[in-house]
């Protein structure tokens, strides 16, 4: 066996074995092969597809690549959420702790955002004090003590994921299906969960735009997990506007807290409670969605969910004093607001926009070595079915950057497309897929 073989056999659009996947990922991850073959079998990979068969071997080849986590003495139902990226999704940092206040165990390993989509890991690192680089022994602990923690990828976990993904990304062979599948779940399968839900994303400010696209990306992560033991829930959700009404790391976590409060923007509320209802009726601590969303809305208004967020928050080294008194957090140099320039409704609001220019603003990474403003971002003060007067406030931005904010203030209002038509809410979640229908 060798790699030549095995990148003539995938070019030519032959399936590959299980041994065969092993040797070269396993030969990658371990340096004995060398990034010039393994971007010959990714592009391979990108024209001539895999099965679920090949697809489920390269996950869990992935997968045993490096530590996979032993949460088995841990009593509970372990269980994770993933999305694959948006613009204001926030979602992930109300869900852990509401789901652990349930009773669920939730460990959840995140990351960062790169180009328009932003990363949990920024959110909560946002927050002064947060470290997201717990050990493998402190993040065990953790979800021993309080049920939930929120950590980043390890040295340890999927090493092969960390050097495809950067490769893929080079390579431009980002949107395989069967490579997204891989890279998803290799680290969910690290988690040693006994469930997964995910919030796979359409739309303008998603990675994948076409519906039918994201219905097939659902339907292979599912069909993957589910071959590798993972029971798993898929949503596919709206992403042609941003989620919620901020998009910039301290932004979007300040209205986490907001939403944890029982005051969060009613989009972003009715997304997190359809994953953590899904979560809950998969562990079996209600019997279907509707009972599930009422024992959520529960823990919102006594108080348990975002009590448990400050516990996390507190064993993460966080400052609790900002998530007490958010508005003690130190602003943007420069607040700049939007104006429409003509009256009528919000027909469109282009998500993808608005993610480029928290970026622009300082609050994401065109490439991994950026360094974030926190503060950085965008309020939005109207959304689509919204009525707008000529000069009325569209949106705000927030940054340090006095040199480019005016061109991004002009780019912000671009996203907006404003008309005489009074347009309906956009429906926020399409489709929600299982074993069953996937």
């Amino acid at each position: 066996m060798n790699a030549l073989d095995i990148i003539t056999k995938k070019r030519n659009g032959e399936k590959l074995c299980r041994e065969e996947i092993d040797y070269f990922i396993h030969g990658y991850a371990a340096n004995r092969l060398p990034d010039y073959q393994m971007a010959a079998l990714l592009m391979a990979v990108f024209f001539q597809g895999m099965d679920f068969e090949e697809t489920a071997g390269l996950t869990n080849s992935m997968l045993h690549s490096g530590d996979i986590l032993n949460f088995k003495n841990v009593d509970g139902f372990k269980i994770d959420k993933h999305s694959t990226g948006g613009v204001g999704d926030k979602v992930s940092l109300i869900l852990a702790p509401l789901v652990a206040a349930a009773g669920l165990k939730v460990p959840m390993i995140s990351g960062r955002g790169l180009g328009h989509s932003g990363g949990t890991l920024d959110k909560l690192e946002s927050i002064p004090g947060f470290r997201t680089n717990l050990s493998v022994e402190e993040f065990y602990r953790q979800i021993c003590d309080l049920g939930v923690s929120m950590i980043g990828q390890t040295e340890m976990i999927v090493p092969a994921d960390r050097k495809m993904y950067a490769l893929r990304d080079a390579t431009a062979t980002i949107e395989s299906i069967p490579l997204i599948t891989g890279s998803i779940l290799s680290k969910k399968l690290a988690e040693g969960i006994d469930g997964l839900v995910l919030d796979v994303k359409t739309g303008r400010g998603a990675f994948m735009q076409n519906f039918k696209d994201a219905e097939t990306l659902a339907t292979s992560l599912i069909r993957t997990a589910e071959l590798n033991g993972l029971p798993t829930t898929a949503l596919i959700t709206n992403m042609d506007q941003p989620l919620g009404n901020t998009a910039g790391n301290w932004l979007e976590t300040r209205e986490a807290i907001e939403a944890l409060h029982g005051n969060g923007p009613e989009d972003l509320v009715d997304v997190t409670f359809a994953l953590a209802a899904q979560m809950l009726v998969m562990a079996g601590f209600a019997a279907n969605v509707d009972q599930a969303r009422k024992e959520l809305q529960k823990l919102i208004i006594n108080g348990k969910a975002f009590q448990k967020f400050c516990d996390m928050v507190q064993a993460q080294g966080g400052d609790l004093a900002f998530i007490d008194e958010p508005e003690k957090y130190p602003p943007s140099k420069i607040i700049l607001p939007v104006l429409s320039e003509q009256e009528g409704y919000v027909q469109k609001l282009d998500a993808r926009k608005i993610g480029f220019a928290v970026v622009h603003l300082g609050g994401g990474r065109e490439v991994m070595e950026d360094r974030i403003d926190y503060a950085a971002g965008v309020v939005l003060y109207k959304k689509i079915g919204d009525f707008v007067r000529e000069n009325e406030v569209l949106a705000e931005l927030h940054t340090d950057r006095r040199d480019t904010v005016e061109t991004i203030r002009k780019d912000v209002l671009s996203a907006f497309e404003i008309g005489e038509e009074r347009m309906q809410k956009p429906e926020l979640i399409f489709r929600v897929l299982k074993k069953s229908e996937s």
